[in-house]
Formats: C-alpha cells, sequence, structure tokens
C-alpha cells in the first residue's frame, strides 16, 4: 500500500472495531439502520420512565429516516412523550447569524416539524417548549437547559465527512487546537468548512450555493459530557471517515476521534460502511 494511503484505511470488516475504546455495531442496511437508532432512542425514553423520570437527548438531522419510524412506534405504543425533551444539535444560520427560515430546503427545524413532530399525535408528542434548538443569540440557554434536567441521557448522531460530529468543525488549515481545547468548546454560532457545505448540498442538487455558510451547534463540551453516546453511520462515503474516528490519530483535526476519550460511546455502522473504502491509485 503507498505511504499516501494511512494504515488504518485498509482495516477490513473481520478487524474492525477490535483495540478502540469506541464499541462498533453492524446493523445490516439504510433501513434496519434507521430501525436500530428509533428503538434505541425509544428505549432512551422508556428507561428514564421506569426511573420516574423523563428523558433528555440530543438528536440529529442526519441521519434522518428514524424519525419517521420513531413516530410510528410512539402512536402504536402509545408512549407519552410529552415531557421528553429532545435538544436538536444544530441549525443553519442567516448571513446576520439568526436562523434560517423554517421553510429553507435545509432548515433542520422545519425537517423535524414535517418528518417527526407532525407525524405524531398531539397527546403523546413532546410539549413545543421541549423541541429545542440551540439558539444563536443564546448560546449558553442549552448548557442551562441540560443543567435543569440532570444531564443527558444520550446523545445520538452522526458523523461528517472531515469528521465533524453536530457542526463542531476542525481547526482550518493553518489553524491547530489542543483536544482538551477542542472537547471544551460550547454551543456557539460558526463558520462552516467548505466540505461540509459541499457534501451537504448533496441534498440539493448538489448546488453549493444554497447551502448557508454560517451554523449554530450544539458544544463538544455538552456532547461529551452526555452520559452515553450513540454515532450513527449509513453512507458509502463513511467508510474512510469511520476508521479514522476508531484508529486515526486522537486531534482536533478529526472531531469524531474524540469518541474514544467517552466512557461509554457506540458506533453503529449499515454493513456496507465496515468494508474499507475503494481507494483506486490509477
Amino acid at each position: 500500500m503507498s505511504c499516501l494511503i494511512p494504515e488504518y484505511l485498509t482495516i477490513g470488516p473481520d478487524r474492525l472495531g477490535k483495540d478502540s475504546p469506541v464499541k462498533l455495531r453492524t446493523c445490516g442496511d439504510m433501513e434496519a439502520l434507521a430501525n436500530d437508532m428509533a428503538r434505541a432512542m425509544l428505549e432512551t425514553v422508556r428507561q428514564a420512565s421506569q426511573e420516574d423520570r423523563s428523558a433528555t437527548l440530543i438528536v440529529p438531522v442526519g441521519p434522518v429516516d428514524q424519525f419517521a419510524v420513531l413516530a410510528d412506534m410512539i402512536n402504536q405504543q402509545r408512549i407519552n412523550c410529552s415531557e421528553v425533551m429532545l435538544i436538536n444539535m444544530d441549525e443553519y444560520l442567516k448571513d446576520d447569524d439568526k436562523w434560517i427560515d423554517i421553510d429553507h430546503p435545509l432548515s433542520f427545524r422545519g425537517f423535524m416539524n414535517t418528518k417527526f413532530y407532525d407525524l405524531l399525535d398531539p397527546v403523546l408528542a413532546p410539549r413545543p417548549e421541549n423541541r429545542v434548538f440551540p439558539d444563536p443569540t443564546d448560546p449558553a440557554a442549552i448548557q442551562n437547559l441540560i443543567d435543569q434536567r440532570g444531564g443527558v441521557d444520550v446523545c445520538f448522531g452522526g458523523i461528517g465527512i472531515n469528521g465533524h460530529i453536530a457542526f463542531n468543525e476542525p481547526p482550518e488549515p493553518g489553524e491547530s487546537m489542543s483536544v482538551e481545547e477542542f472537547a471544551a468548546l460550547p454551543t456557539r454560532a460558526l463558520s462552516l468548512s467548505r466540505e461540509t457545505r459541499t457534501i451537504n448540498s448533496v441534498t440539493v442538487g448538489g448546488e453549493i450555493s444554497v447551502v448557508p455558510q454560517r451554523a449554530v451547534t450544539v458544544g463538544m463540551k455538552e456532547i461529551l459530557a452526555s452520559r452515553r453516546l450513540r454515532f450513527y453511520c449509513n453512507r458509502l462515503w463513511q467508510r474512510a471517515v469511520v476508521r479514522k474516528a476508531l484508529y486515526g490519530p486522537l486531534t482536533s483535526a478529526c472531531p469524531a476521534s474524540l469518541l474514544r476519550t467517552h466512557a461509554d460511546a457506540e458506533l453503529i455502522v449499515a454493513d456496507y460502511v465496515t468494508e474499507p473504502p475503494d481507494i483506486k491509485l490509477r
């Protein structure tokens, strides 16, 4: 193998997850992964209820397919989620650092309404005040809310092409930040990397100009303080970043590598993600 190709990219399915502090589980195809994620979210709600309290979850928009499945489970099983707190990881911002309009095709607020909350029986749905997004005008509100709730039960998420979790982007080339400094970053507004905007433009026909340049994100501090981390990967291009997160350098240049610092982190991947990336040199 060429010295330009990191050794960890050659790790096959039989070795993936071995000797890593992050537990790895394979979960069939994209549909199976969505079902697994929905069940895990619902089980978090159930566990909290058995402890006579309401669950607090940090949730992503990406992966996305689990929300319709979760809504159907809640409706069919008549699970009362009115006191459950869902904190969404992030939202895009306009140039003035205010949330993009809810009817923007990339609005995560709009997505959560149409693909989850609107599908729920209103009697069972989380109360409107429990449907939380980080606010660029009051980023500290997320940590205050988490403190009031007694912590986050589970942070669910995915991994971006450059290793970001939520919209916690790695330092730009020429910049550096220690792992400790990066892990302490709180909820904040920030500029998105070109890599993130490019891969996210796939959902709008590849037109990068539609993808906002700014976003607000729940911070690494809040994510890593969650009692459990459950991250799901269902894209072919995640073959490389999954391996980098598990076996590459522990560094702010790959935010997902910081999952290895958590006491209860699990990575759940579609079976095709376990295959090494198909790298052809010629």
